[in-house]
């Protein structure tokens, strides 16, 4: 039986040569793409008829709600796969995995980030605080009560998302009237359109972090 290899089935009118070429160039150019964007490529190679890859790892240490937490990881994998994957946090949601729900809404350095959108690696010397980090003990976060309290949630699956950005809202003084609070909210999406009770929740948790 003849043995595999890794040429090309020849092409009418295109002499093999040119085609190699092509093709070198093509995966040259891939490589180089690659590494400008900061993205460890899987490469193949053909040796002994056989297809290998190669996949580059780094060890990096993530500090969440306080515990530090070191990690290998391939350095395209985003902050919100890292905690829920690696670390088992998973009350920061996966929405669309697009930035445009703010389901995976964390807090940076007290700063509201989308965790998918962000690589785990760019937030090694950053304090990430996730929902699973708001409440003290057994006492909820004066957020998560008024949440409870108002009923502002259906489904849920924006819930964490809703709940960490509602703390930085409150935290940056965007509470001043309740459109003050849906404009800087408005990068959190409800998909069961319960915003006015969102929006009374995050009154609620303001006035009483006021006192």
């Amino acid at each position: 039986m003849a043995s595999m290899t890794c040429q090309p089935p020849p092409r009418p009118g295109l002499p093999p040569s040119t085609w190699e070429a092509t093709r070198r160039t093509v995966l040259k150019a891939m490589g180089t793409a690659a590494a400008a964007i900061g993205v460890a490529p899987m490469v193949t190679a053909c040796s002994d008829h056989r297809t290998r890859a190669v996949a580059t790892t780094v060890d990096l240490t993530l500090k969440i709600n306080g515990t530090e937490h070191e990690l290998t990881v391939e350095p395209r994998v985003t902050l919100l796969d890292a905690l829920r994957e690696r670390l088992g946090l998973t009350g920061t949601k996966k929405g669309c995995d697009r930035g445009e729900c703010g389901a995976c809404t964390v807090l940076a350095d007290d700063r509201r980030i989308k965790s998918c959108l962000t690589l785990a690696v760019m937030q090694e010397n950053t304090a990430i605080t996730t929902v699973e980090g708001l409440a003290s003990g057994p006492d909820l976060h004066p957020v998560q009560a008024a949440f409870i309290r108002r009923d502002a949630f259906q489904c849920g699956g924006c819930t964490p998302g809703q709940v960490v950005s509602a703390v930085a809202c409150i935290e940056e003084s965007h509470t001043g009237s309740a459109d003050e609070i849906r404009e800087w909210m408005s990068g959190n999406l409800c998909r069961c359109a319960c915003y006015a009770n969102i929006v009374a929740a995050v009154q609620d948790a303001a006035q009483e972090m006021r006192r």
